[in-house]
């Protein structure tokens, strides 16, 4: 990965934001939610839960995403042309996570009145008070883990909810999709880590916005179960 970064501060956080994502694949690694898929004990309505509670944090992502780019001033508008572009992309991907939650049986009034678990209550209030702050430089660390989670987590997690709910692919799009198109996406952060990270305080405040969105992130998903 470090030789799509090229610039040695860019370097440095490429590695620190390395550092994060393998904690944070150790977090989630104990969410049981997903202690479940993995022991193959996860059932369709496993399957439609999660659907549920992800729906609002796949709508908010959209917005936060917008006003990040909003909040950058014009030193810096070949960033907000790549993120306007990034939150173009993704605006309507909630449509096809509900038609996935009807597919697998959900209700589709269900799922669009579900309101945001207490997770995802932190991340959005988290993730739009970063976005609204004057030239949000650390919100790379944050679409770092969210982009890296459909990257390197969304096929195999797809696979695995097939498998173990003897499904054939019809209900697991919206994780396929993003496992197929979100590499793309990491492409396009590296040359944001690159253009944005040209500081210590700069490369300190990613990490942290890095660590906390993956803390909320696994919030999100232990709160699964509770709702």
């Amino acid at each position: 990965m470090t030789e799509h970064v090229l610039s040695p501060q860019g370097q440095q956080c490429l590695q620190a934001l390395m550092r994060v994502w393998f904690e944070f694949e150790r977090q989630l690694g104990r969410v049981p939610l997903l202690q479940r898929l993995d022991r193959g004990q996860f059932s369709k309505a496993d399957y439609c839960q999660l659907l549920l509670n992800w729906r609002q944090q796949v709508i908010e992502g959209s917005r936060w995403i917008s006003r990040c780019a909003s909040s950058f001033d014009r030193d810096y508008s070949d960033v907000r042309s790549v993120i306007i572009g990034h939150a173009r992309e993704e605006h309507r991907d909630y449509e096809m996570l509900e038609r996935d939650y009807v597919a697998a049986g959900g209700n589709l009034t269900d799922i669009q009145q579900a309101p945001r678990n207490i997770g995802t209550e932190a991340l959005h209030g988290f993730l739009m008070y970063r976005a609204s702050q004057p030239n949000p430089v650390d919100l790379i660390g944050a679409m770092w883990i969210i982009e890296g989670l459909g990257q390197k987590m969304a096929n195999d997690w797809a696979a695995q909810i097939d498998q173990t709910t003897a499904g054939d692919g019809s209900y697991t799009r919206f994780m396929r999709y993003h496992g197929a198109n979100d590499d793309d996406h990491m492409q396009k952060l590296y040359q944001l880590i690159d253009r944005l990270c040209q500081s210590p305080a700069q490369l300190t405040a990613i990490v942290r916005t890095a660590r906390v969105t993956a803390r909320l992130y696994c919030l999100q998903l232990e709160e699964v179960d509770h709702e």
